[in-house]
């Protein structure tokens, strides 16, 4: 299993209508890609964090999460244009 942490900025003033795209965007990935076994935004607080979306995901394998990405640019149109630009990336493989 691949498991992956993202963490994204969403533009000022937009973190309502982000959320509201996020959630039609997790229902669609949790139906339309079957090696994903958890797509889980994360809106996270504190002061060091605002505008901040944790994105909490894990694949069923490597291909399953190549998938996903090959997917990202299409379902995430919509909530593309309320981040700002860039994000951290962290791919993490199970140790038990």
């Amino acid at each position: 299993m691949v498991t992956v942490i993202a963490i994204v900025e969403v533009k000022e003033g937009k973190m309502e209508e982000a959320k509201e795209v996020l959630k039609k965007m997790a229902l669609q990935v949790k139906s339309s890609e079957p090696g994903t076994l958890e797509y889980i935004p994360h809106a996270v607080t504190g002061r060091k964090f605002k505008n901040k979306i944790l994105f909490y995901e894990k694949y069923e394998s490597g291909e399953a999460m190549r998938t996903h990405m090959g997917n990202l640019a299409k379902i995430s149109a919509k909530l593309t244009p309320l981040l700002v630009p860039g994000m951290d990336f962290m791919t993490c493989f199970e140790i038990v």
